[in-house]
């Protein structure tokens, strides 16, 4: 919950809560405005502040933080839903819940331009229409080749690029336009 709201729950004004947790009122504003993000407040602060308020910095700093899982285990569980789920429900809770656009707006591109790449390629697979609203994004290209880990791993091991080279020759085109190196999103367990 954002401060403004707390403050609005516990019927405080920014005022109060400023005297109460001796924290400048104008720190205060400017959390509430949005002008200054709650995460970048010194402990000190979002200790006066919670304690002010009567309740724990976690509760706080909750929409502030957020945890981003590694890219592994994120495409696993996009693969696992569209298992679950099936193609055609994946592709509409998706689009329904614009979660593209969510991931967009976070700059979590990699998340964001993979699950794209799983929609195209889905809509391919189903003989269905691309969704217009992503058009722009489509044309979003990551800096370097995301490669699967297996894969990296392989590379590694043996000391050469003919794993990755290998990939790539593999790779689902939906992915590639994006510079994601993915070839197989059916096989989950």
């Amino acid at each position: 919950m954002r401060l403004i709201d707390i403050l609005s729950e516990k019927d405080m004004t920014m005022y109060r809560l400023a005297k109460k947790s001796s924290v400048p009122y104008t720190t205060v504003r400017d959390i509430c405005s949005g002008k200054t993000g709650i995460e970048k407040c010194s402990g000190e602060t979002l200790y006066k502040l919670a304690k002010a308020l009567d309740i724990s910095i976690e509760a706080l700093i909750a929409d502030a933080v957020e945890y981003r899982p590694g890219f592994e285990w994120y495409k696993s569980q996009i693969c696992h839903l569209v298992k679950d789920m099936g193609d055609l429900n994946f592709i509409i809770d998706t689009l329904e819940n614009d979660r593209i656009s969510e991931l967009w707006n976070k700059r979590w591109y990699v998340e964001c331009l993979y699950l794209l790449g799983m929609i195209d390629y889905l809509s391919r697979e189903n003989d269905l229409p691309l969704c217009d609203k992503y058009t722009e994004m489509r044309h979003a290209k990551l800096q370097k080749p995301i490669y699967p880990a297996g894969t990296l791993a392989l590379s590694a091991a043996f000391g050469s690029e003919t794993p990755k080279k290998e990939s790539l020759e593999e790779a689902i085109p939906e992915f590639l336009r994006h510079n994601i190196v993915e070839s197989e999103v059916r096989n989950v367990i």
